[in-house]
């Protein structure tokens, strides 16, 4: 500890500490005012001032000692005053054009002088008159422009000047082809573009040219910033790296001058690659449904589009840009010549997954228990730096709970902090609250299991999380899907409304947790009817169209008003449809239900291979006792004993069962109230 603070104390030896000097730049200023005050006051307080006819008369009256005459006052000090400055008092008065003072002075015998002024100049008068004031502003320019300098821009003389980062030998990005998983296909592509800056003959022989620039283009966190870097790795040429956005700042015409220097820099560097990261900043379409109308920005495409036009590709020379808006950006830049090629970075399928987990586990200490197969099955749909932040939380967790390895159980306890967040243990949920979520979950849970077209349940819990949710239900697909049939939808319509039908027939009224659930249908069937083709009342017309795909994916109506009204009511329908059939599966398994919800209330969380035991160990129990009814002396519990270890003893859930009957009954009036 001791040696940690003296490094901290020892960072900023030889560098002075500003606080301090303007810390004693204040307490100078202020001794210097406080001294300049104190001057002044002693000096009013040694003169006195007098009018003329007093002057005349002390004279006349020999009442004056010295005279000393000057062009703008007259000081005088009386007779019988003591040689201390600091006890004699000079008197002065203002001058008169009186052209006898001197004869009266001469005959009352007084002492008398006059100022001595010089009115010649040397040269050091007029360097210190003229010259230093242009020193001291000279001086204060040259801090000014300097901090600006340091602030960032280049600085007013640098202002056009590229703030483009050099990357001149592979060890700098510190980043290869290897290092990019889950990307084949685009590491194919850009392949080429390498090949080529190391073997041109090859392709010249043949009659090939070396593409002007490739666009990358995929979702946030896919990879393109770091595939660009593993290009500069592989390449063995110097890289420039820079964003969009550095090429406009405050001033006019910026952005084009700095295009402008860009690609002579490159060109001077020839062989070389430049990539520009969120190339839309500048290279937004001209007209106005973009945001088009920006002088400068126009101004920083026309450079662009006319340097890469310009330059000669058989110097070798590489553009590179990445983007997650393609749609954007202007059709000019977009064309054969200009970027020849357009790079798809999509999310990672499932081997693509497990190739990123490996990558970013290669580093992390991992169990032999762990499978990277079940996580990449249970990220559907993550990027490469979800994946990343996933491995990463694992390693925290290990190290919280005292493991020098990851085991799986951190792994997937990390898919649901991302996911869901962390548990939050100090919300405390009510009896009744713990009880209406646990029927809402295994609502969602059971329905899984009646539907054949559903996916199979992961996991289930009730333990509320820092990001809103009270409890879920994780679902994971026993295969990698790229294809969903209509039935599948529909399964997962009724699934997402098994919570809320649960709590309308087990509790006879509903509750805001279902809030989620419907958001998350209504998106589904919205879409169903207006883009998949789903619907027989508007068969196979598009409906809605999809912007800024590679982001939000918002959707966009391409129909009239009037068609938008009857879209509703086709979604409101096919909702209420779905709706139906969870309620109705669920009240032909009320009894299934409410074990399975009594386990969960009690253990909060259970894994998707005990919801399935329970599951067959209730409809087993519920077959048992249809057949033999007529045999009074076999007691449920027996049954539900022989069907496996996992099940809860059958007092506990016939106890729970009899007090959620009753529960249920009361449940109006204490609604009511």
């Amino acid at each position: 500890m001791s040696d940690y603070r003296g490094n901290k104390d020892n960072k900023n030896d030889g560098k002075p500490n500003s606080r301090l000097i303007l810390m004693c730049v204040g307490v100078t200023v202020v001794l210097i005012l406080f001294f300049s005050q104190i001057t002044k006051n002693l000096q009013s307080a040694l003169q006195q001032e007098v009018s003329y006819d007093v002057f005349l008369k002390a004279v006349e009256q020999n009442l004056v000692d010295r005279v000393y005459i000057k062009q703008e006052k007259i000081e005088f000090t009386k007779k019988g005053a003591t040689d201390n400055p600091y006890e004699s008092v000079t008197f002065y008065t203002g001058t008169l054009d009186d052209f006898n003072l001197i004869d009266k002075l001469y005959e009352s015998g007084v002492t008398f002088q006059g100022e001595i002024v010089d009115t010649g100049t040397t040269i050091f008068d007029i360097i210190l008159a003229y010259g230093l004031p242009f020193i001291i502003i000279y001086i204060l320019m040259y801090f000014f422009m300097r901090t600006i300098t340091k602030s960032g821009g280049g600085g007013l003389m640098g202002v056009g000047k590229s703030n483009a980062k050099l990357y001149e030998v592979e060890k700098d990005t510190g980043v290869f082809f290897k290092d990019v998983a889950g990307q084949d296909e685009a590491k194919d592509s850009i392949y080429e573009l390498v090949d080529f800056l190391h073997n041109p003959g090859k392709y010249q022989r043949i009659g090939a040219r070396l593409p002007k620039g490739a666009l990358l283009v995929g979702p946030p966190g896919t990879g393109k910033t770091l595939l660009a870097k593993a290009v500069a790795g592989e390449a063995h040429v110097p890289f420039f790296s820079l964003a969009g956005s550095a090429f406009v700042e405050m001033f006019v015409g910026v952005g084009a001058s700095r295009v402008r220097d860009l690609f002579k820099q490159a060109q001077s560097q020839a062989p070389c690659i430049v990539f520009i990261d969120e190339i839309d900043a500048i290279g937004k379409s001209r007209d106005s449904q973009y945001g088009g109308g920006n002088d400068e920005r126009e101004q920083t495409l026309n450079q662009l589009l006319a340097e890469m036009d310009g330059f000669d590709t058989s110097k070798g020379i590489v553009i590179l840009a990445a983007t997650n808006r393609p749609e954007v950006l202007d059709k000019a830049l977009l064309r054969p010549g200009r970027f020849d090629r357009r790079i798809i970075v999509e999310k990672p399928d499932l081997k693509g997954r497990v190739e990123v987990l490996k990558v970013h586990a290669a580093h992390v200490n991992l169990d032999d228990s762990v499978n990277l197969e079940e996580i990449g099955l249970a990220t559907s749909g993550a990027v490469g730096s979800d994946l990343a932040n996933i491995i990463n939380e694992a390693a925290i967790l290990a190290v919280k709970n005292g493991r020098n390895a990851v085991c799986q159980a951190d792994l997937m306890e990390s898919v649901e902090v991302v996911i869901a967040g962390k548990e939050k243990k100090d919300r405390v949920l009510s009896p009744e609250e713990k009880k209406i979520v646990a029927y809402h979950e295994t609502g969602h849970a059971l329905i899984t299991a009646l539907e054949k077209k559903a996916e199979p349940v992961q996991k289930i819990t009730i333990v509320p999380r820092t990001m809103g949710s009270l409890g879920y239900v994780m679902q994971v697909p026993e295969e990698e899907k790229y294809l969903q049939s209509a039935d599948e939808l529909r399964a997962r319509l009724v699934t997402l409304y098994g919570g809320r039908a649960a709590e309308e027939v087990v509790f006879g009224s509903i509750t805001t947790g279902a809030a989620s659930d419907i958001e998350k249908a209504t998106s589904i069937a919205r879409a169903m009817v207006t883009q998949y083709g789903m619907s027989k009342k508007f068969g196979l017309i598009a409906l809605e169209s999809i912007e800024h795909r590679y982001l939000d994916g918002r959707p966009v109506m391409n129909c009239g008003q009037d068609t938008v009204s009857e879209i509703d009511h086709e979604v409101m329908e096919l909702l209420e449809e779905c709706h139906a059939k969870a309620v109705k599966l669920l009240e032909e398994n009320r009894d299934v239900l409410d074990k399975i919800a009594a386990y969960l209330s009690e253990k909060e969380t259970i894994t998707g291979k005990q919801f399935m035991e329970l599951y067959e160990q209730a409809v087993a129990a519920r077959t048992a006792g249809s057949s033999d009814r007529v045999a009074e002396d076999v007691k449920p519990a027996e049954a539900v004993s022989d069907a496996g270890s996992a099940a809860v003893p059958e007092s506990a859930v016939s106890d729970t069962a009899e007090t959620t009957e009753k529960e249920v009954s009361e449940a109006p009036e204490q609604k009511t109230e």
